[in-house]
Order: structure tokens, then sequence, then C-alpha cells
């Protein structure tokens, strides 16, 4: 007797795990109405249980308590990522599970060069011309005070991304460079602050690394000296001037960006430079110059005092 009962209750644990495991193949399969080619939004800060209910009502998962099951044992408290998904074809709740919980979103990124020197409103242009519907206004509201602080590199970004998340990546990727200069940053002597925006000066002042180191040097004896750095590209700044070409009126503006009438650096930094800028501002070329200038074919020329700046502007400008 004890051995049927024990048989017997073999055979319903048996039947258990057979009716379990059909129950779980059917509900992991995707519903036959699934969604395929289409965009699920799932909105941030929401449970896994909303998630959950998302995808069952748009059909692309069969059982709720499976993906919940699935994504709570195998991925604890990754959780799941929020965001755009697109569902190419029919996938299993296994698939979808992990897509979720990796942040696979399945949507082709777009490529986006960021070049050095480039300033928020430039950035806010290039992702406007790269990403369909991207809200630059927004974007320049969010990133103004972000400016040098955001890293010029090539980036990868879904095409739904958003301006937020955007000025994220870039703040990231900046403070991830930024780390490598940390001792050289203690070593000068200068407030980091002061570094970024020297930095981001050299980087609209020259095109090269060898003249970018010179002009550092140029720049911080000027300041070390109490002369007023007198460039222009902060005026290029403010006025938004795409020509480059500062008038004697501008140099005459009332602004902390103003190296012309005050002393000092300006308020804050007027481009994102580029590794190159930063090394060049933390080693500084020293010369016996003080005055340069950049002809009309973009070429340096230095001068040890004002007579022999004045002598290269008759010679290289004003032909």
């Amino acid at each position: 007797m004890k051995h049927f009962q024990k048989y017997f209750l073999i055979k319903i644990f048996g039947l258990f795990l057979l009716v379990l495991a059909i129950m779980v193949s059917i509900a992991s399969r995707p519903p036959k109405n699934f969604p395929s080619g289409e965009v699920v939004h799932i909105p941030k800060n929401i449970s896994l249980t909303r998630v959950s209910s998302i995808l069952y009502a748009e059909n692309v998962i069969s059982s709720s308590f499976l993906f919940k099951s699935i994504v709570t044992i195998f991925y604890g408290q990754r959780g799941v990522s929020a965001g755009d998904y697109l569902f190419e074809y029919p996938s299993s709740v296994w698939t979808i599970a992990s897509r979720m919980a990796k942040g696979d979103h399945g949507l082709p990124r777009i490529k986006v060069m960021i070049p050095e020197g480039s300033t928020v409103r430039d950035i806010a242009w290039i992702l406007l011309k790269n990403i369909p519907d991207f809200n630059a206004p927004y974007f320049v509201k969010i990133a103004a005070d972000a400016e040098g602080y955001l890293f010029p590199d090539t980036y990868f970004f879904y095409p739904n991304s958003t301006p937020d998340e955007i000025a994220d990546s870039l703040r990231n990727a900046f403070r991830d460079k930024i780390s490598a200069f940390s001792s050289g940053i203690s070593l000068s002597g200068r407030k980091p602050e002061d570094i970024i925006t020297m930095a981001s000066i050299v980087e609209r002042e020259a095109a090269n690394s060898a003249d970018r180191a010179i002009i550092a040097g140029i720049l911080w004896k000027r300041l070390d000296i109490g002369m007023p750095l007198q460039v222009d590209v902060p005026l290029v700044y403010i006025t938004a001037n795409t020509t480059g070409y500062v008038s004697l009126n501008d140099t005459k503006i009332d602004s902390p960006y103003n190296t012309y009438k005050y002393a000092g650096l300006p308020i804050g930094p007027i481009s994102n430079p580029g590794l190159d800028s930063l090394k060049a501002v933390l080693n500084p070329v020293k010369t016996s110059y003080l005055y340069y200038l950049s002809d009309k074919g973009g070429k340096m020329h230095y001068a040890v005092d004002h007579a022999g700046h004045v002598l290269n502007r008759e010679k290289y400008l004003n032909k």
C-alpha cells in the first residue's frame, strides 16, 4: 500500500511538472498578434507590474506573471530600462525580459560627430540635423550651464534620445576624460574651472597642437602679469558672429566675457574643448612671445612686444 501511495504521489508530481512545463511553454510564446515592427514606450519610474501590464496590453507578452518572474529571478535589482523599444519580429517572453533588463531597445543608433570647440548652440544644431524632431531649444536651455563641460566626440544616439539623456551622456563623457588630467590640474596650481575656460579659448584660437601649446603659454603669461588677455573668441561667442570678425565696437561691449575691457579670464568657458587643448593649457610652451596673430591663411605669427605685433599686423593682415 505504501509503495502504491509513493508511486501515486510521484506520478501526480510528475504530472504537475508536465502541466507546469506546458503552461510555461505556452505562456512564453509570443502572442499571435505580436506588434512586429512597432515601437512600445515604457515610461520612467514605473513598477515592474506596470511594465508587464503595458507589454501585455500591447500584445508583446502572453503572461505578465511569467515576465515579472523572469525579470525578478534572473535580473533582480536591475529591473527594466525605460524608453522606446522596437520589436521587429515575434519574440519569446524570455527574450523580451532579457532585452528590457539589459536596455536593448532594438532601435538603430544614429552616429553624431561633435567637433572640438563646439558651443552648446553648435551642438544643438548638430543634433537637430541628425536626430528627427530633436528639441534643440530645450537642449540649449538645459545644457547652457554646462558649456565647456560637454565632451566633443563621436556618439551613437537612439533616434528617440531626449535632450536630457544626450546632455547627460556628454557630461558623463567629459567627467570620464577629465579624470586622466586630475593630477596635472592639481600640480598646475590653478583652479579646475580656470583650466577649462582657458582650454576653451585655446581651442578656438589655434588649429594645431604646436600653436595651442605656444598660445597657452602666452595667455597664461598675460594672466600672470595682470595684462588683459585681449582675445577675440569670447566676443565672437557672445555676439554669435559666424564670420569670426571682431570690430572696434565689439571690444567696447560691457560683458564679463570681454577680455579687452576686463582683465582676467572670461566668466566661463566659450566652447567645449578637446583633449589636445586641455593638454596644451596644462603643458604650455614657455617663450619670450607676448603677442600672436593668425594670417589669412591660418598661419600663426608671434611677437615679443607690441611693436613687433604691429609690424606683423601690417605685414600679414593689411595686404
